[in-house]
């Protein structure tokens, strides 16, 4: 449990990071309340997690031959799709988070995403020993 919570923190925080560096990239922004808007940003970061627990296996199973021929690139084109759904399913769950354009914004949230959730990874570890 503690894992999936550090997991969570984490993609909130990536999540939240593209947002202020991407233009396209809109999340709590109709938040009044500082609570609201974190509220927002766990509740994105729990479905961009299940996105990518549940779709993202697929997408790179079939994604395999361009993930090979890029050396790996085309990773951050399927990262950004899972940006993309997360986008398209939080409208219906009533969720304050869009993505404007598929190709530059979903593809560079997907590099920030990636980068801060690298660097918090290696600060956070997933299990913390006693």
């Amino acid at each position: 449990m503690r894992s999936f919570a550090i997991k969570t923190v984490v993609n909130a925080i990536a999540l939240g990071a593209a947002a202020l560096v991407v233009s396209g990239i809109h999340l709590g922004e109709e938040a009044n309340a500082t609570s609201t808007r974190l509220l927002s940003m766990v509740l994105v970061a729990v479905v961009f997690g299940l996105v990518n627990a549940v779709l993202k296996p697929i997408v790179v199973f079939f994604s395999l031959p361009a993930i090979i021929l890029t050396l790996g690139l085309f990773t951050w084109v399927v990262n950004a799709l899972m940006l993309q759904v997360t986008s398209w399913l939080a409208g219906p769950l009533g969720l304050d988070f869009h993505v404007d354009h598929f190709f530059w914004d979903a593809l560079l949230g997907s590099i920030v995403i990636t980068l801060v959730a690298m660097i918090l990874n290696v600060l956070l570890p997933d299990s913390i020993e006693r």
